[in-house]
């Protein structure tokens, strides 16, 4: 730990429970019915309306922790499927931004429902659909949204062979005069499908983004349990990006998202010859796999059981035990010798002081070792430091990359406002 007496900075509060963790009831009131009705995170492209009478469903039923998960995702479905309905009516009439509408609407009912992984049947079912339908909503926008199947040619034999991202081209970026591109790496819980919802702003500032999840998550092919495996799928990917044209291969960054994080700091330090820059934005590199951390941060700011989804999500399936007892000496980029590496892309490390799901002290000990790096903390703030942090990162990327831009402009398309 970086605090004092060998503590965490949030040591005090890691006996207390969150309200949100009593019921779905709690869990909709206290945390996710003001970002339902803002269309932000979780809820990219959703509206809070179409939650209500799931919301109604689950309090009917007191559902509440620990989830049965195909019960929870069946709720859904039927709302899902209404939407969906919907959009393929307007799409046989030719009304294409009525269907995009609710095709991502859509979407975004069958992404709570597999939230915030799809360790179950109907999970995974919520996934595929959610995917079918997110593609087909990005699709018909007046800018459309591109699926790549970049080949892995790095992998090992038990490996998938393509890296599925989203990529947006700007019309302005071509072979004669080729623009900056920022890589997005997904997070825990919020894949390609959603954080697409970061493309359009920065395609109307002439930047291209390539959006992809990490290992463990979506429909990443690299083996999750082997810490070796996100050098290869970088090394495939960034062997795509070089023959692309339209990209700047000297204005190449990576804006990396709570878990993707680590996989950011990762990667600056594997692939530093590729990039102009990286933001790690509330990520973790050493402490968040400590077992007194994982052993309170189910009850804590996640909505759901943190420690059993990212048990999950490094291969370890539901033996959640054993990650606890493996995850520091496997996966920590200190222990492994990473963050003492001489060289080290530009890096900044971005979070808020007060973050409850992986803690701000990996940041001060990343700032310990290797290679000098930046940091901006957000005082009293938790988890990645919202919404100041993305002003302060995007302030960044346009001194990075040379451009004059707006960020309350570029932020202002975040928002999903539904129309119909």
């Amino acid at each position: 730990m970086a605090a004092p007496r060998g503590q965490y900075f949030i040591q005090e509060k890691l006996g207390e429970k969150a309200a949100h963790h009593e019921s779905y009831a709690q869990l909709w009131e206290t945390k996710w019915k003001k970002p339902a009705e803002m269309g932000v995170y979780p809820f990219m492209f959703g509206t809070a309306k179409d939650f209500l009478p799931i919301v109604d469903e689950m309090t009917k039923r007191d559902m509440k922790e620990p989830y049965n998960w195909d019960e929870y995702a069946k709720v859904y479905f039927p709302q899902a499927e209404r939407l969906k309905s919907v959009a393929q009516e307007a799409e046989s009439k030719g009304e294409v931004e009525k269907a995009s509408e609710y095709y991502m609407r859509s979407s975004a009912v069958y992404r709570i429902s597999r939230f915030p992984a799809p360790r179950s049947e109907v999970q995974r079912e919520a996934w595929r659909l959610g995917k079918e339908c997110a593609l087909k909503g990005l699709s018909l926008r007046p800018h459309p949204v591109e699926e790549v199947l970049i080949p892995h040619t790095h992998r090992l034999p038990h490996e998938g062979e393509h890296i599925p991202v989203y990529h947006m081209l700007p019309s302005t970026a071509t072979k004669d005069t080729p623009g900056p591109c920022v890589i997005i790496f997904t997070g825990l819980d919020g894949y390609r499908t959603e954080l697409a919802v970061w493309m359009e702003g920065w395609r109307q500032n002439g930047v291209a983004t390539i959006v992809l999840e990490i290992p463990g998550t979506g429909d990443c092919p690299a083996a999750p349990s082997d810490r070796t495996s996100p050098d290869r799928l970088y090394t495939s990917l960034f062997d795509w990006v070089g023959q692309q044209a339209g990209i700047d291969q000297k204005k190449v960054g990576i804006w990396a998202f709570s878990t993707g994080g680590y996989y950011a700091i990762r990667v600056a330090h594997t692939h530093a010859d590729k990039l102009a820059g990286v933001v790690a934005l509330g990520g973790g590199c050493h402490h968040m796999f400590d077992r007194e951390w994982l052993d309170a941060v189910n009850h804590l700011e996640y909505p759901f059981d943190l420690a059993n989804t990212l048990a999950y999500k490094w291969g370890y399936g539901d033996d959640v035990s054993r990650f606890k007892a493996e995850a520091s000496d496997k996966f920590s980029l200190l222990n492994d010798g990473t963050l003492d590496r001489p060289n080290c892309a530009r890096l900044l490390l971005v979070n808020g002081t007060e973050d409850e799901i992986f803690p701000i002290d990996d940041y001060y000990l990343a700032l310990q070792h290797g290679a000098p790096k930046e940091a901006r903390f957000v005082q009293g703030v938790k988890h990645m430091g919202e919404p100041m942090s993305f002003f302060i990162i995007f302030n960044w990327f346009y001194k990075l990359f040379g451009i004059e831009a707006d960020p309350v402009k570029q932020l202002q398309t975040l928002p999903f406002k539904p129309k119909y």
